[in-house]
Parts: C-alpha cells; structure tokens; sequence
C-alpha cells in the first residue's frame, strides 16, 4: 500500500484553521487541507496531503467535455473519548470502485482509498464538530484529466478528497415531495446506480420545478413512469401497515450506504423489511386510506428525514398520517447514536482514525 506524503505547509494552515459559526450548514465551510494524487501510465502515483487551492486543467481535458468522473460522500464522527471514527468507510471505498468500473476509469484499492480517508480525517481531528448528528464530511472524488477531444476513455486521472465540517442537510424537521411524472433520471442499462455527476445533472430541470412548486425534494419514477425509485440524492422508505418499505435496488437505483445501515437497523429491531417494487398510485391510495402513516428520506447528507407530504403533478397534496415520522425519527436517533459513539455499533461500522501529534 502507498503511504500518503505530508506536505508541512498543509500541516500548518490546518493547525491555524477554526470555524467559530455554530450554523454549520452542509458544505458551507471547507477544511483548509485535501488529499490528490495521480492516475498516469496505468498506476496510481503517489499521494498527497496538500493546502486546499484551485486545481490546474487544461480546457481540453476529457472530463470538461464528456462528463467522465464520480464521487463519494462520507463521514467521520466525534466519539465520547475524544477520538474519531469513520462510518462504513468500506461500504464507500466498495461503490466508489463500482461507479469506477462502470465509467471506465481505474479502480483504487480499497486500502489506500480507506488510508487517504483517514489520513484526511486525522489531520482534520479539532474540525470534527461534537454535537450530535454534525460530522467531517468528507468528498472524495476522481476525473478524467487526459486532453484530447476525442471521444473515448481517458488515460489520465485526478483522484482528490476535500473534508467539510457539517450540521444538517436540511433547515427544517420534515420535507415536501414532488412527484416527477414526466422527466425520468435513469434506465435499465445505464448509469443509475454510480455515483457520477451526470445523474445529479439530470434532476436538476426537475429540482427547478420542485422549488417553484414549494417542495424540497424530487420523488424520481421509473422509465415507465409507475414506480418510485429514489430522490435526487436520497433513498425513499415508507411505513405501511406497520412494515418499513423501500423500493427493491435495482440498475437505476443507488445503493446508499445509509440506506443499508437502516434496514439493518431495523431488522435488529424486529421490524419487518421488505425490499420490492412500490407503485407511485398505489402509494398515494395507501397515503388516504391511512395505511401508508410515515415516509422520509435517507442518504449521508441528510441521514433519515420524515416526508410531510406528496405534491402530485395535477396539484393535489398528499398528507402523510405522521407528518413529524415517528419511527424514521426512532431509526435516526438510533442511526446518529451509533455513529457518535453513544450505542454499540454493530461490528465493523465505525472505523477508528488514528490520532495525529502536531
């Protein structure tokens, strides 16, 4: 495995770097150091921890002109002890070189993609926030630098990490939902369930739309327009009749790794799970027959957030039984306990980040 080089300049500016904002938002402030290294000659080189700054591209470079690129979004957890954990790093490391192989571009090995993580982390240990449910959340994120204008796989790669102290992904307690029937996001066969940016693009039209219509959030059908798959950057989950429902993973779904950790959860918990299609119409009938009491949304960002209500393209507003979601508000208070240290994670979860002296 190859080791990260320090850069002492790095070490310094995040030594005098704080925030004082106790608003912390989510990415409204960017820790002052990132980790980059180089894809070239079919192997990775060496890896960095350097000042955070601009990066160098030339106008030509593949990625500017053919989308070719993926990401990440993780996070790092104050503890009781004063020591930090990552949560499910593997899981991240596992689908970042998923969404590699599906954009044609060189995996990282998981060891080194988990070394520059922590590394990132450690020397970020003070920028950790405690209050519980903020975290280090940390980008990692990689793009074809090849130039050349023709179009096939780059040869050449820029694999960067940046870490963000955040709080809350969402301002308020619950969201509005609006259903997208027109517009899909993604289809059998394509990029749906990687992580690259031009599956956030595609929703952006939508996100327009939703805004305008006073909602917070896209709710994405299929291509056939009848089942739901996911929010623009968010799993969906349901309560009906009693059971945690979510769409069944598909090729056109993401594979959110809060998504695992709450069926996981609540398997631990006795509920009872269930994985399979959810038909949109279906659900909006179960929503006023009373059956159908709780929604929300779950993703790293915005960990598990209750669904207020359905906004529907003919203007009809859907409102769920319980709005304030109390069991996705039991699931997240479960979730964000284990993640700071307060519940015993279930082994493997939290992935401790060795202190750094400086």
């Amino acid at each position: 495995m190859m080791k990260v080089e320090i850069h002492p300049e790095a070490v310094e500016r995040v030594k005098k770097f704080s925030i004082s904002d106790h608003q912390l938002g989510f990415g409204k402030y960017v820790a002052p150091i990132m980790i980059q290294a180089m894809y070239d000659h079919g192997e990775w080189q060496r890896f960095d921890l350097l000042p955070y700054g601009p990066i160098q591209l030339d106008p030509c470079s593949k990625v500017l002109h053919y989308g070719q690129e993926i990401f990440e979004g993780m996070k790092t957890f104050h503890q009781p002890d004063g020591s930090i954990k990552m949560f499910r790093p593997e899981q991240n490391a596992r689908r970042f070189n998923q969404s590699a192989r599906r954009m044609s571009m060189p995996e990282i090995p998981e060891n080194q993609f988990l070394k520059a993580c922590e590394v990132i982390s450690a020397y970020c240990q003070h920028l950790v926030p405690k209050r519980l449910g903020e975290s280090l959340y940390l980008r990692p994120f990689m793009i074809a630098s090849e130039v050349g204008l023709g179009i096939k796989p780059s040869k050449q790669f820029l694999f960067i990490i940046v870490a963000s102290p955040s709080g809350a992904y969402f301002s308020g307690d619950s969201v509005k939902v609006y259903i997208e029937r027109d517009d899909i996001r993604a289809a059998q066969g394509g990029i749906g369930f990687a992580k690259t940016g031009g599956n956030y693009a595609a929703s952006l039209k939508s996100y327009t739309k939703t805004i305008e219509a006073g909602c917070d959030q896209t709710m994405w059908l299929d291509s056939t327009h009848q089942y739901i798959e996911e929010m623009s950057g968010m799993n969906f989950m349901c309560i009906i009749d009693g059971e945690l429902h979510t769409p069944a993973l598909t090729d056109t779904i993401l594979d959110g790794i809060t998504r695992k950790s709450v069926l996981e959860i609540a398997r631990l918990d006795n509920f009872v799970v269930r994985e399979e299609k959810i038909a949109i119409d279906h659900l909006l009938k179960l929503i006023q027959e009373g059956r159908c009491t709780e929604a929300f949304v779950c993703g790293t960002a915005s960990v598990i957030c209750p669904i207020n209500s359905f906004l529907d393209k003919d203007g009809k507003t859907y409102s769920m039984k319980e709005g304030n979601g109390k069991i996705s508000m039991y699931l997240r208070e479960k979730l964000i306990s284990i993640q700071a240290g307060k519940v015993k994670a279930p082994q493997g979860w939290m992935y401790p980040v060795e202190e750094i002296k400086f």
